[in-house]
């Protein structure tokens, strides 16, 4: 396989996690994610701000952010995250904090 066929399957790839999460799985949380896999949606908007800055291109992480999720950060936590439960919290600290 040359590079460039690579590089469109991977971007191909990542689309497809991107809408998955943004679109088939609003229920799911961040911070089960973190506790589950260790990353989130947000590390995700986080990697597309460096793979950005590694081209050159200046996002702030409000604007990675916006990019990711299709909306500003704000209104996705008031349309779709919970409050976390104590259980997930306490996880969380533990394996991360």
């Amino acid at each position: 396989m040359d590079a460039q066929t690579q590089i469109e399957l991977e971007a191909a790839a990542f689309r497809r996690l991107q809408k998955h999460l943004m679109e088939d799985r609003k229920d799911v949380q961040n911070i089960d994610m973190m506790n589950l896999a260790g990353f989130c949606r947000n590390c995700l908007s986080r990697w597309y701000q460096e793979a950005a800055a590694e081209k050159g291109i200046e996002l702030s992480k409000d604007e990675a952010r916006e990019s990711f999720y299709g909306m500003p950060f704000s209104e996705w936590k008031e349309k779709y995250q919970t409050d976390a439960s104590d259980a997930a919290k306490e996880a969380f600290n533990d394996s991360h904090g």
